[in-house]
């Protein structure tokens, strides 16, 4: 992921592979619209969101190649060696914030991913997997960032358009138009991870009052 957003878009030709600036106005924008044009029941968790998110996005993002669906499903590991060799659905890439694909990876430590329990309640030490701080360290090293801001950010905004996305997943499950018949399994997972973020900004507001 690191050595995906270190690539100088204008040496590779990618200079126009997305819009220039204003990249989480313009995500949060449609998957805002995506979400209310799939809307099966109320949800005030992502009402909260669509209202809190324009208020509190942080200033200058960068603008890299970023993938949009990083994460374990979409890439391939070698068979006999600890390396990624290939990452695999490009639908959602475009030029934004790297913080964002970072955000959208570390989501699955506070909660269910799509298919499997995720790593909110996981033994990590038992799994040799890295904590939250750790993978971020990690990541920081290796794109040479000295640390992040308003981390707690780019989790909630992830958690929030992983919300919309599944929403329309599940809408497009009982339209019958679904890709997987696994859609119409999503029914409550818009509710869980928009509550989830919401959760985490009323304790990001909470810290604020301390």
């Amino acid at each position: 992921m690191a050595l995906l957003h270190t690539v100088d878009v204008e040496s590779v030709g990618l200079t126009e592979f997305g819009r220039p600036g204003n990249y989480y106005e313009r995500q949060i924008g449609r998957w805002s619209k995506q979400y209310i044009a799939s809307k099966t029941e109320q949800i005030d968790a992502m009402d909260n969101l669509i209202a809190w998110l324009p208020q509190n996005i942080p200033a200058n993002p960068g603008s890299v190649i970023v993938h949009g669906d990083y994460r374990l499903g979409n890439v391939l590991i070698h068979p006999t060696e600890p390396k990624i060799v290939t990452l695999l659905d490009w639908e959602l890439s475009t030029l934004g914030d790297s913080l964002a694909d970072l955000g959208y990876l570390c989501q699955e430590y506070h909660g269910e991913s799509y298919e499997d329990e995720g790593l909110g309640n996981a033994d990590l030490e038992a799994l040799g997997i890295p904590t939250e701080d750790e993978f971020v360290a990690e990541y920081c090293k290796h794109a040479h960032r000295a640390s992040i801001d308003n981390w707690p950010f780019y989790l909630i905004y992830n958690m929030f358009r992983s919300a919309g996305i599944i929403q329309g997943v599940y809408k497009r499950g009982l339209d019958g138009n679904a890709s997987s018949a696994k859609a119409l399994e999503y029914k409550d997972h818009c509710r869980s991870r928009s509550e989830r973020g919401w959760s985490l900004v009323e304790a990001v507001e909470n810290q604020k009052t301390i």
